[in-house]
């Protein structure tokens, strides 16, 4: 069964069987192991049994009447175990213990008179930072699109850019978080389940029925559909932790198809990609969506990784890429040539234009996608997307021609 693997230590038995329930009530943590009482040695069977059922969070209680205890047992954890988070449980009350506690290495402090939410909300952090410090390690990126208003392209980007990486480098997932999805009418495929079922069954989500959940389309891409009518609920963040968790842990690239979604649901997948891609094009209305989209998102970390993807691009005289930065208040990363003559039909027949060799626009998406796929990491989960225009003549320069190199200081 999915979940976070947490193991729970308490020198009180009531308390040991309080917390086991709150962890239980959150739905994202299963108790692997449980005990009364802390390791008091390196060569502790405690410490080999959180291990041996491999553990990836240790909740310990911290006693208000001695809580220095439970402090020694936080340090030989973080001293004797690799890649174990930490969360301590105590009271607020105690200044010093807290910060006892986590200068012994504990990542979180949680209020022992607070409900499941807390605990909750502290899983959740830690899911989604072990989601992109997995991508960071050479697991899935995470690209996420985004369109800046109705009929921008951002479903046409998103499935052109999966298919070119599909192509290239294989084993890509397209999931459709669309209001209602239509990735698979590009795809001319019917998929008979996706992203609400995923959401559904995540209690015992797991490789293969993930798997199942699948439309296997073109080149071998797979598609976790959108729903085909609108649906009320929102996946709470502990479930987008969860369903990425699976996700990137089994394919290469993960492209988000968001379309027209600005919700709180947006916001969480910008946060957990490494690349947030707000597909727009050079009008007023466009542009002026595209700032207030940033605006949106400058409350979580997406906002650093937001660029502008310029489609049916056209270059207008007297209008700079400097103009657009600056009303948009992000950087433009590519541009998409204006060929609305083949991508309507490609659409129609359900036959991307990535697929149609002697095209400009084709070959446009998959320099796209190459130039996604070799950018660097950077350490906090986004990608160094920094890009140099040719200093070729401007007539004769094609569009898409974008150079992405390493950030350096001063660029």
């Amino acid at each position: 069964m999915h979940g976070i693997s947490v193991a729970v230590l308490s020198e009180d038995r009531e308390q040991l069987a309080a917390l086991q329930n709150r962890l239980e009530s959150t739905r994202l943590a299963r108790v692997v192991f449980s005990h009364a009482g802390f390791p008091s040695a390196p060569t502790d069977a405690i410490l080999r049994q959180i291990q041996d059922l491999r553990a990836e969070v240790v909740l310990i209680d911290i006693s208000r009447d001695n809580p220095q205890r439970a402090v020694t047992a936080i340090e030989l954890i973080q001293a004797n175990t690799l890649q174990i988070a930490i969360f301590a449980n105590g009271t607020l009350q105690q200044p010093a213990t807290i910060v006892a506690a986590m200068r012994a290495g504990a990542c979180e402090f949680l209020d022992d008179t607070a409900g499941p939410d807390s605990l909750l909300e502290a899983l959740t952090r830690f899911s989604s930072a072990r989601t992109r410090s997995r991508s960071v390690g050479g697991k899935a990126r995470i690209f996420t699109f985004i369109s800046a208003k109705g009929g921008a392209g951002a479903t046409t980007a998103a499935v052109n850019t999966a298919l070119a990486l599909q192509q290239s480098h294989g084993n890509v997932v397209l999931v459709d978080f669309a209001p209602i999805g239509c990735a698979q009418l590009h795809l001319n495929v019917r998929p008979q389940f996706g992203v609400l079922d995923a959401l559904q069954n995540l209690h015992r989500l797991d490789v293969s029925l993930l798997d199942g959940l699948m439309t296997t389309a073109k080149d071998g891409l797979h598609l976790l559909a959108g729903p085909q009518q609108p649906y009320q609920s929102v996946p709470t963040p502990a479930e987008l932790a969860r369903l990425f968790d699976v996700l990137v842990n089994h394919y290469r690239y993960v492209v988000v198809d968001a379309s027209s979604r600005l919700d709180a649901t947006t916001r969480l997948l910008s946060d957990l990609s490494n690349a947030v891609l707000v597909v727009a094009q050079t009008d007023v209305v466009s542009l002026w969506s595209a700032g207030r989209i940033h605006a949106f998102l400058e409350e979580g970390t997406g906002r650093d990784r937001l660029r502008i993807v310029l489609n049916r691009h056209k270059k207008i005289p007297g209008f700079t890429d400097e103009d657009i930065e600056q009303a948009t208040r992000s950087k433009v990363l590519w541009k998409v040539p204006n060929s609305f003559q083949s991508v309507s039909p490609a659409i129609d027949h359900g036959t991307p234009v990535v697929l149609q060799e002697n095209q400009e626009i084709s070959r446009s998406f998959r320099a796209f996608a190459a130039a996604l796929a070799e950018a660097s990491t950077n350490s906090e989960g986004g990608l160094d997307l920094v890009y140099a225009q040719e200093k070729a003549d401007p007539r004769k320069k094609a569009s898409g021609r974008l150079i992405v190199s390493p950030a350096r200081t001063g660029q």
